[in-house]
């Protein structure tokens, strides 16, 4: 700290971090992969709409955007999507396949021309949808997890794995998809073949599981004609997650399940390297990958126990060597070719980039949407790992992220005030890295918890289980574990305590603010209010059933959908509240937010709705992010006696 330190009030510390700065750096790269040499991501455009861009890193260092606006790279398969992209350099120049966002077609791509549809359009229901593509141009196709609506309900949908002819002739053509394998599975994903290409595997599982419930591992011949032979189930189960298969170089099938109680390794059904970390996750995307075979026989890892490192595994003596560097974060995302491996990874100090790593060096480096500092990283929070104790002894992990300021202290005496996050899923969990989010209110002297609340992935199965059939309890009582251990602690401020979540966050927000009194306020963005409403046909297919195991099986215990929903309880909340919703989200439909407040009518307590158009579930617009951070920060302004400079007013209605 300099000379200069200002004694300045919680929350009117001056900030060069505003609003419209934290959602210019929203969002991640996403789906690396290799088109010959080159690297070649996904990544957001939040000035732009919001669309996803394709990102091409040439081989003299320089990128280039592949296509313009208002092409929007990103699949609707499942509704969190899954790999929308998928290139491979023929006749000395680029070939691609994508998906566009609006219509959700499969197109073709040479630079230098225009895109052309390969897929049909439906007007049945959600139409068709299409994840994770492979160019297999030895039959002139393109094979692809496809996703087809056969009603207008959201739960009226089949999902095959289906091989699209590169030449156009499916464009107009349902009949000319020539599917791969039958629907008897309600979910699948995409197709790792082996390298001779005479073998498929892939990932199956049905309602009401979840895939980190339970998957089983597919495995079929794949004929010369491009057929495939019957398929058989090699591993997995209703209690045994499959996270991901794919091929070794020498033909083994490698695959990460969680039968030991951690996602562990396992080459032809024998543990590589056991230990009691995460080799794995959960699967919201389809697509997503945490290792990565080489070529030499070793594999790249993505790996860890509450936090994530890319290492090299050899599968011979069980070894890991992890990359060198200031990241402590990696995405689901590695992808090889050679010795080479990409992988996406952020650290506290950086936000997430393109890292490529050298197996045979060992070195690593930035090579794609690299991390620059937008202020003085002086203004950054400066996170401590923490564990708490939470109801009956049990564990509860956090990151505590308190105030921070090159230049201003609180006057002595002063406790600041503390926000709750509690992140989405809920089965997913709060990495430690840089969110210019966090930095927006720490940098004013707001502290920030992010609670890893039991059911949250990176520790363990039976962590993860905590929460089947608890969903409103447990994560409600770790949060307030934690803010209220906060307090006690004298770190933050009793009286000032908020709660923000989205989705599922939202929902432990809600459910927070109608059944404690712990918080003097909270944010709720697009989230489920109404659990009876939302199992039973208000929610999109790949969740339409995921309450069977957070609350309990509906046909048994509809007493407990009741009990445990905020909506049901509007009544009980006395705190402000802020209510932030998209129009368009299809996961946490409005109707979820509009049913609460019709409930709260009347009872005078001070809240504030904002629906945004155009926006689905999580937002992706820079005007939409900048106004919801603002109303934010005023709401806790106006509740804890704050004084932010240039804020905008959130005007709270009763």
């Amino acid at each position: 700290m300099g000379e200069n330190v200002r004694t300045l009030p919680c929350g009117s510390w001056p900030s060069p971090i505003d609003a419209a700065l934290a959602a210019a750096h929203d969002g991640r790269p996403e789906f690396p992969g290799f088109v010959g040499d080159e690297v070649w991501w996904t990544e957001p455009r939040p000035a732009e709409g919001g669309r996803r861009a394709l990102v091409r890193r040439h081989a003299d260092g320089s990128q280039s955007t592949v296509l313009p606006e208002p092409w929007n790279v990103r699949s609707r398969v499942i509704e969190y999507g899954g790999r929308p992209w998928a290139g491979a350099v023929v006749d000395g120049a680029p070939l691609l396949v994508f998906v566009h966002f609006a219509d959700q077609r499969l197109y073709r791509y040479e630079p230098g021309g225009e895109p052309r549809p390969l897929t049909p359009l439906s007007e049945v229901g959600g139409g068709l949808r299409w994840a994770e593509p492979q160019l297999r141009l030895e039959h002139g196709e393109v094979w692809c997890v496809l996703e087809e609506f056969t009603g207008e309900a959201p739960t009226d949908v089949r999902r095959v794995l289906a091989a699209v002819p590169l030449d156009g002739s499916a464009a107009g053509d349902r009949a000319a998809v020539r599917e791969l394998i039958d629907d008897r599975h309600r979910f699948v994903t995409g197709p790792r073949l082996s390298s001779d290409g005479q073998r498929a595997a892939w990932l199956a599982w049905d309602h009401p599981r979840m895939p980190w419930d339970g998957t089983e591992l597919l495995v079929a011949q794949v004929h010369a004609d491009g057929s495939f032979g019957a398929p058989r189930t090699v591993a997995g189960g209703p209690e045994e997650s499959i996270a991901q298969a794919d091929w070794a170089a020498d033909g083994s099938l490698l695959y990460a399940s969680d039968r030991s109680g951690w996602w562990n390794l396992y080459r032809d059904g024998e543990p590589v390297c056991v230990r009691e970390e995460e080799f794995g996750g959960p699967l919201w995307k389809l697509g997503q990958r945490w290792f990565a075979p080489l070529d030499s026989g070793l594999i790249a890892v993505v790996h860890g126990r509450g936090a994530t490192a890319l290492g090299v595994l050899d599968p011979e003596t069980g070894e890991v060597v992890d990359t060198a560097g200031p990241w402590t974060e990696f995405d689901a995302a590695p992808a090889a070719h050679g010795d080479r491996v990409v992988a996406v990874a952020a650290g506290p100090r950086s936000a997430y980039e393109v890292v490529e790593l050298d197996t045979r060096t060992g070195r690593s480096r930035v090579i794609g949407a690299a991390h620059d500092d937008p202020v003085d990283p002086a203004y950054y929070p400066e996170p401590r790992i923490r564990t708490f104790t939470g109801p009956d002894g049990r564990e509860v992990h956090a990151h505590i992220y308190p105030p921070h300021h090159p230049e201003c202290v609180a006057p002595a005496g002063e406790l600041p005030p503390y926000v709750v996050w509690a992140h989405g899923g809920p089965t997913s969990r709060a990495p430690l890295v840089l969110d210019l989010e966090i930095a927006y209110f720490t940098s004013r002297g707001i502290g920030v918890a992010e609670v890893n609340y039991g059911g949250s992935t990176g520790h363990g199965r039976e962590y993860r289980n905590r929460l089947r059939e608890q969903w409103g309890v447990v994560d409600v009582e770790d949060c307030a574990a934690v803010a209220l251990a906060l307090a006690d602690e004298g770190t933050a401020d009793r009286a000032r305590l908020a709660i923000r979540g989205g989705s599922a966050g939202g929902w432990t927000t809600a459910a927070s603010l109608t059944t404690t009194d712990v918080y003097a306020c909270g944010t709720i963005s697009y989230p489920v209010l109404d659990l009876t409403g939302w199992g039973s046909g208000e929610t999109h297919d790949f969740e339409s059933q995921y309450l069977e195991s957070l609350v309990g099986p509906i046909a048994e215990v509809p007493g407990r959908y009741a009990e445990r929903s905020p909506a049901e309880h509007a009544h009980r909340i006395t705190a402000p509240f802020l209510l932030l919703q998209g129009l368009d989200d299809v996961i946490c439909p409005p109707t979820q937010c509009e049913r609460f407040l019709a409930r709260l009518a009347g009872r005078r307590v001070p809240h504030a709705y904002l629906a945004f158009e155009g926006e689905g579930h999580g937002f992706r617009r820079a005007d939409t992010m900048v106004r919801a951070l603002e109303a934010e920060l005023s709401l806790y302004a106006q509740v804890f006696g704050l004084d932010p400079a240039g804020i905008p007013t959130l005007e709270l209605g009763t």
